[in-house]
């Protein structure tokens, strides 16, 4: 049987699906041609990432698939209830890629508190011939030690963020719509660890009394954090959006970091990917990255052993 991993999959993922028996197709297939190629090469298991849709017509198309899989957590590019009718098994990696995208978001964090964002952009610029000036401009940065975090969104990635947050000597608030509390373990590198219980507190708590709020949410039709959401934080608080692109009002966001509402945002992922708004890729209190809050090795080494895991499982 064959298998097409068409965004891409660790050479760890193609070893573990060979030593199972699969063929592994690793050509990029654009979306307009994807159903025809399915078709021809007689693919049974289709694996994407982000960047190809599996829609309900593609379903229709391709007979022969048994199961479509994705190499992360969010599935909002597959029609996955239609897909799961019509019989195929719709399989991911949720808990593969949570400590990869939890120390992004505590890049952003460090980076902007200490302003490293804007000065790697204007040191190459005029570190040479302002260098007191940048010196001074970049002088008054702040701890993340001693300071609240709040986590929107307490599944494994929330809960992730938030070990390395009681790590760093943080206090940790969070909320979820879905549980009322959670017990964290941080794991310490001889071994041993610390189990930290967690009370789920309202949303408007977080927002009041957060230094720094990051998200974990998946795709929604509207924005979780919007202007409303914005005036219930504190004054010169941070904004982290690892998770999905319009769960923030981007609009409600720029005039919050203009009016000095929020001291700075990190932002991995946009409303329009792949063409974020310009008027965010210039902003000087923003934070960028662009979507690759999974895209450490060892994330990708856990995704692709643990798609072939589940492949074997189902297809034996």
């Amino acid at each position: 049987m064959k298998v097409l991993a068409n965004d891409g999959i660790s050479t760890s993922g193609v070893e573990a699906l060979e030593a199972y028996g699969y063929e592994v197709l690793t050509t990029n297939v654009a979306q307009e041609q994807l159903v025809n190629f399915i078709n021809n090469e007689s693919i049974t298991v289709l694996l994407v990432r982000s960047a190809t849709t599996v829609r309900k017509d593609l379903i229709d198309a391709c007979p022969e698939l048994k199961i479509i899989g994705r190499g992360g957590v969010g599935m909002d590019n597959i029609d996955v209830e239609y897909a799961r009718e019509k019989g195929l098994s719709v399989i991911n990696t949720p808990a593969a890629s949570s400590a990869s995208v939890a120390e992004l978001v505590f890049a952003h964090l460090y980076g902007c508190v200490r302003f490293l964002h804007d000065s790697n952009r204007n040191m190459p610029l005029e570190g040479e011939t302002k260098f007191k000036t940048l010196k001074k401009n970049y002088a008054g940065g702040s701890e993340l030690r001693g300071k609240t975090l709040g986590v929107i969104g307490f599944g494994r990635i929330g809960q992730e963020t938030a070990k390395i947050g009681l790590g760093v000597g943080m206090n940790v608030l969070a909320y979820d719509k879905f549980i009322d509390k959670a017990d964290v373990e941080v794991k310490l590198f001889n071994g041993s660890s610390i189990e930290v219980p967690i009370t789920i507190s309202s949303m408007e708590e977080v927002l009041s009394q957060s230094d720094f709020i990051s998200l974990h949410v998946p795709a929604q039709d509207k924005p979780v954090i919007g202007k409303s959401e914005l005036d219930m934080m504190k004054e010169g608080a941070g904004l982290v959006n690892a998770a999905r692109g319009g769960v923030i009002d981007e609009v409600a966001l720029v005039a919050a970091l203009d009016s000095g509402k929020l001291s700075f945002a990190g932002l991995d992922t946009f409303e329009n990917e792949p063409t974020p708004a310009m008027k965010l890729l210039m902003h000087s209190k923003i934070s960028l990255t662009p979507h690759i809050g999974a895209a450490t090795n060892e994330a990708q080494d856990r995704i692709g052993t643990e798609l072939a895991d589940q492949i074997h499982a189902i297809l034996g």
